[in-house]
């Protein structure tokens, strides 16, 4: 089973202690709704449980495996390109989630690129509003 198949089978049974085991320390996780990347395993953590309660009907759709340049050391690592499909607030999302893996096999980027742009709209107001609740980021000024 490779480390994208273990990754699979954690989001698929919302599993996060599975995921803490599957992220480097260091894990830097870029998302389609905000510029800087979520740094650190406990923040990104934090971040997949607000995910899982923010997707509604979450599922794979995809997956391609290959080679791709890390943003990080740019060397090229083992990669996959996992598709899906979602909802948001009633707004379908199609998106891929795109991991490069160290040498032990363990997720050290994650990348999400969604789209249209209005669940991109959408998904970012859920997300903020989870990290909000779960004391993850401060709440926007004048909220």
């Amino acid at each position: 089973m490779t480390a994208a198949d273990r990754f699979r089978g954690a989001i698929d049974s919302r599993d996060l202690n599975a995921l803490d085991a599957l992220f480097t320390d260091d894990i830097r996780f870029c998302s389609p709704v905000k510029f800087t990347p979520f740094e650190g395993k406990p923040m990104v953590l934090g971040l997949f449980g607000v995910l899982m309660r923010t997707f509604k009907d979450f599922r794979y759709i995809g997956h391609y495996t290959g080679t791709a340049q890390s943003s990080t050391d740019n060397t090229f690592t083992e990669s996959a390109v996992l598709l899906f499909r979602a909802r948001v607030d009633g707004k379908e999302i199609h998106g891929i989630d795109l991991l490069h893996f160290d040498d032990d096999g363990r997720i050290k980027e994650f990348t999400v690129m969604v789209r249209p742009q209005s669940a991109v709209h959408a998904l970012g107001e859920a997300v903020l509003a989870g990290l909000v609740a779960d004391g993850l980021t401060p709440a926007p000024s004048g909220q």
